[in-house]
């Protein structure tokens, strides 16, 4: 039999009149009891689900993601003996940045990788494990935060050996590397709170099919499409800044290594960072862009999410975590030596090994990759700047 007590419902028992009763319920009485009791990361896709694509196979988490931690690992003890013989500070400097990117790279996988190989292995209830949705934000905010972590440091780098090439007397002579780790921590702090942002309203974290991980909603609601615009594009923006500032450099550093005078510029670790940072950005641009792109194009044309290709772009975005490691490993100066044994490889700096006329002929090499000479007045300010570190000092008084 059932009471009623100020509009709300009280079961005594269990006959049949009152399974009667429920059916007896307006909708919008069962619509609001529904909304009460489910979670609200689980409002839109809630568990279990009926998704079998061969793109949601267990066997990716399972193999990758230790083999990417092995990757890592392997990376941090390599930066880490490089760093120990490294008494450059321009190297040390990137050395940080890179090893802030591997400790990124490391945790990622970690963090994301033990709970969906948790969930496929133990097939564990979401909801009854999270029912205040602790869990899911904060998967949510993991692959926010490892995932804009990677593209805004490959920037950051980019900015510095921007700086470090092409503008060498505008700087100190070398970055501390106490400011380098605050840089690397400042890259942390503004990933963190861009994926903090769904707690406060902005955008929000649901969970996402198969069931085994927790991401933002992607869709039109006007929350939601400015977090996922935001993510995109920061995203997006780092790819682009990384690629202006890294072409650039590369332009001015080929000019000053394969000069007319080339037989007296010897190569350096210059060429060994330039290396490293153009396949980070190589790498950064082909697993993230495709997802950067989609979670744009799916917003801003009001369609729902297709599934499969989320998937399958997640999957891509992830070997950007898996492949960074191998940029470390492979392409140091030791092994490049290997590979290239006729190149003149040496020690010093790139300033420290020029005559002095090599501010001027700098200047000039970054003028004309910048196009800053195109009136072909370069020469005639080079040679003046030649003479004026040519002048002699007079001798002086007795």
């Amino acid at each position: 039999m059932k009471n009623k007590d100020n509009g709300n419902l009280k079961w005594t028992s269990s006959s049949s009149s009152e399974v009667l009763g429920i059916a007896e319920l307006p909708a919008t009485a069962t619509m609001n009891l529904s909304n009460e009791t489910t979670p609200p990361c689980f409002s839109i896709n809630n568990p279990p689900f009926n998704f079998t694509h061969t793109i949601a196979s267990v066997y990716f988490s399972t193999v990758f993601s230790p083999l990417g931690l092995t990757f890592n690992l392997i990376a941090f003890v390599v930066l880490l003996k490089s760093f120990q013989r490294m008494h450059s500070r321009s190297r040390s400097s990137f050395l940080v940045f890179l090893g802030g990117l591997v400790v990124t790279d490391f945790m990622g996988l970690l963090v994301t990788g033990i709970i969906v190989i948790s969930f496929h292995f133990t097939q564990f209830n979401w909801r009854r494990l999270d029912p205040h949705c602790h869990f899911c934000n904060y998967m949510g905010m993991s692959m926010v935060f490892y995932g804009l972590c990677p593209l805004l440091l490959g920037a950051t780098m980019a900015v510095e050996r921007f700086v470090g090439i092409n503008r060498p007397f505008a700087r100190s002579t070398s970055m501390p590397k106490s400011r380098a780790v605050c840089i690397v921590l400042m890259v942390w702090a503004v990933a963190g709170s861009i994926s903090l942002l769904p707690l406060v309203g902005v955008g929000s974290y649901h969970m996402q099919k198969p069931g085994s991980w927790c991401f933002f909603n992607i869709s039109s609601k006007a929350s939601d499409m400015v977090f996922c615009l935001l993510f995109s594009l920061v995203g997006l923006l780092s790819i682009a800044v990384s690629f202006l500032l890294n072409t650039v450099s590369v332009v001015t550093l080929v000019k000053v290594c394969c000069g007319q005078d080339s037989t007296q510029r010897r190569r350096d670790y210059e060429v060994e960072m330039m290396v490293q940072l153009i396949w980070i950005m190589m790498i950064a641009t082909i697993c993230w862009c495709p997802l950067l792109v989609f979670i744009a194009q799916t917003v801003l044309s009001e369609s729902p999410v297709q599934v499969r290709y989320l998937l399958l772009f997640i999957r891509f975005a992830t070997w950007n975590q898996i492949l960074d490691p191998w940029v470390y490993i492979l392409f140091r100066r030791a092994v490049l030596k290997r590979l290239y044994p006729s190149w003149d490889w040496s020690r010093g700096s790139i300033r420290t090994l020029y005559p002095a006329s090599f501010v001027g002929t700098i200047r000039r090499f970054t003028r004309s990759s910048l196009g800053g000479d195109v009136l072909g007045g370069g020469e005639r300010h080079v040679s003046v700047e030649t003479q004026s570190f040519n002048v002699k000092a007079p001798p002086s008084s007795p």
